[in-house]
């Protein structure tokens, strides 16, 4: 069976090279096919625009692709994009999906942040954003997460894997920590201030430490 694969190939090779047809002197000759490097390269970066945002355009919460992509987003944002979002507030449907992302009551999530449960079911059914001192603290938490997940990521620990970083923040944060006098992180967060202190409390957890 190979010997006649190879007859047949053979043939075509055979049969390729005559009916070739003949360069033309002075005739142009195509441009030859960019390096691999080259084109590896390309494609790299063309992923990186669309992954990142852009200078100036939106981040904003799209309830289609849930959580974790609002997540990626902020991110990726650029200080000024943070601003935006701070200044014009986070959608009231973000706070009900983080409650099930977490895994932790919708009642619990709106105390964290400081939003009244009525203020934040009426934003969440009529489409609005919860803005203020609430947005940001909604904003906050997705940092919170983000940071939670980039711990996951690098670390090389057997029990990173398949790790659901969301949800163990939602316990963590119900949990007294010494470092902040037997406080829970979740006491806090409903100020910049208090992000703050938590952010950097979370950002000191070792890789695979998951307590």
């Amino acid at each position: 069976m190979m010997a006649a694969i190879g007859e047949t190939t053979a043939g075509l090779t055979k049969d390729k090279a005559a009916t070739k047809p003949v360069a033309r002197k002075g005739a142009a000759r195509k441009p030859k096919a960019a390096p691999a490097v080259a084109r590896k390269r390309a494609t790299a970066a063309r992923k990186r625009a669309t992954a990142a945002p852009q200078i100036g355009s939106a981040v904003a919460y799209r309830p289609g692709r849930g959580v974790d992509d609002f997540v990626r987003q902020v991110a990726l944002a650029t200080p000024l994009q943070l601003v935006e979002i701070e200044r014009r507030g986070v959608a009231g449907s973000f706070l009900k999906d983080l409650s099930r992302r977490m895994d932790i009551p919708a009642a619990r999530v709106f105390s964290m942040l400081g939003v009244p449960k009525a203020t934040a079911e009426k934003k969440a059914s009529a489409g609005e954003v919860v803005a203020g001192s609430g947005g940001q603290a909604a904003l906050g938490v997705a940092k919170l997460i983000a940071i939670a997940q980039a711990i996951v990521a690098n670390s090389t620990a057997r029990q990173a894997q398949g790790f659901d970083a969301a949800r163990w923040l939602g316990q963590w944060l119900d949990r007294p920590q010494p470092s902040l006098g037997g406080r829970r992180p979740a006491e806090l967060i409903d100020t910049p201030t208090g992000i703050e202190v938590v952010s950097r409390l979370l950002g000191s957890i070792e890789s695979g430490s998951y307590q």
